[in-house]
């Protein structure tokens, strides 16, 4: 039985070859976030414990904010009214208010007069404007203002950052520094967060050792691990590593099914594809799951296969690394970030310009490693492309600043062409 959302695109066929076509990036990402099912248990955490977590509800503003009218300078606080001709004008300092102040009971601001007030101090009764304390001449507790001040002037009004109920964050969103501030300027001490993201991940492949291990003739170290370990560490997930997996059907059933049973999202690499020691696919339809073996025209990451496993989504990823990171970046990372509650879930790009001419063979959309290397006339950053052989090369991830977007149909890129990025 398929999936009902993994039907129509995922199973067309070339009418004229009889062969599956190959499908877009942008639909092999809406197939999968079609997938997720997004986390609902929510747990209350204090404010530097939310840090980096998903906020659970929408937060409003219980009170205007700022609470009450303020100073939004050092000056000196004056009724407009007293400015009466061509100036200049002299006040009589009658009174003080600092920030924390009670500013009703300092009084109120009688005519000819003027109150000394300080950054973030409630305004004092009567009083309609600041002026800055560079703009006054002051002698002893008299005041001279050479200039017009106009009503307003240098004042933070209350609610002018929000009225009360104004939606401050929707629900969804990622608690970074703005927002745990915004979540503590209206008093909150803990907030509801959706609990982590269980991903579970496992590494398939008889040849795979870890690292520190002795190396036999034809065995590679377990660089997918770690590098998706890396891609996965976040505040809002928990990681449930089941290391590497030998090309053992009944091993990998056996991991599939323990996976299933403890994460919402199982990651695999390897054994997707259609060899004789790719068992992914089968057992995981052995275990009770659903999948569906994409040919997506994106490159690196052609072979891609997505589906569930009980209440878990399934991710399986290409073996070479550079693949695997990035179809993990462009498609796996935004099912888990809709399967996590996630309001925004695409990575962070800009728009760039191509440094020189380059040429590829088109088909498939090409996410190529590039790197910053200057700024066009526009503004716009300038990246050189880099090797465009570069499926399982680790070392040109390492020297790029993320990936330049060519177009499928796209076969020669020059010098100033426009291009999207996706930072790393």
């Amino acid at each position: 039985m398929t999936h009902p959302e993994m039907t129509e695109d995922l199973c067309c066929v070339d009418e004229r070859t009889g062969e599956r076509a190959l499908i877009r990036v942008d639909d092999a990402i809406r197939q999968g976030v079609a997938l997720a099912r997004p986390v609902v248990e929510v747990e209350n955490l204090g404010l530097v414990d939310a840090i980096g977590r998903v906020l659970a509800d929408d937060l409003h503003a219980p009170f205007a904010l700022p609470p009450f009218d303020n100073s939004a300078m050092d000056g000196y606080a004056i009724r407009t009214t007293d400015l009466v001709g061509t100036g200049p004008w002299t006040l009589t300092v009658a009174g003080r208010v600092a920030a924390g102040d009670n500013a009703e009971a300092a009084g109120h601001v009688g005519p000819g007069e003027a109150f000394r007030i300080f950054t973030g101090a409630g305004l004092p009764e009567l009083a309609d404007a600041v002026i800055m304390q560079e703009r006054v001449a002051r002698d002893g507790d008299k005041i001279t203002i050479s200039e017009a001040v106009s009503s307003g002037s240098c004042i933070r009004r209350k609610g002018e950052d929000a009225r009360e109920g104004t939606l401050l964050l929707p629900k969804g969103t990622l608690i970074g520094a703005p927002e745990i501030g915004a979540i503590a300027s209206v008093g909150l001490s803990e907030i509801g967060v959706f609990r982590k993201l269980r991903v579970a991940l496992l590494c398939t492949g008889s040849e795979l050792r870890q690292p520190g291990e002795t190396l036999a003739s034809g065995q590679i170290y377990n660089s997918n691990r770690f590098i998706l370990m890396a891609a996965l560490c976040q505040p809002w997930i928990e990681i449930i590593d089941l290391g590497a997996v030998k090309d053992d059907p009944e091993l990998l059933r056996e991991t599939l099914t323990q996976a299933a049973a403890n994460a919402d999202v199982i990651v695999t690499t390897g054994g997707v594809s259609v060899g004789e020691e790719d068992h992914m696919v089968a057992q995981l339809r052995a275990a009770g799951g659903e999948i569906e073996v994409m040919k997506i025209a994106m490159k690196p990451g052609k072979p891609l296969s997505m589906g569930r496993l009980d209440n878990a989504v399934f991710i399986g990823l290409p073996g070479n690394p550079v693949a695997a990171f990035t179809t993990w970046k462009i498609i796996g990372a935004e099912v888990a970030a809709t399967a996590a509650g996630l309001l925004e879930k695409s990575p962070r790009g800009a728009i760039v310009k191509a440094a020189e001419n380059s040429t590829r063979s088109p088909g498939r959309q090409e996410f190529r490693p590039a790197r910053i290397v200057g700024v066009s006339e526009s503004g716009h950053p300038q990246v050189k492309l880099l090797d465009n052989s570069f499926s399982a090369k680790i070392s040109l991830i390492c020297k790029s600043d993320g990936f330049a977007v060519i177009p499928a149909e796209t076969r020669h890129v020059r010098q100033g062409d426009q291009m999207d990025f996706v930072y790393l």
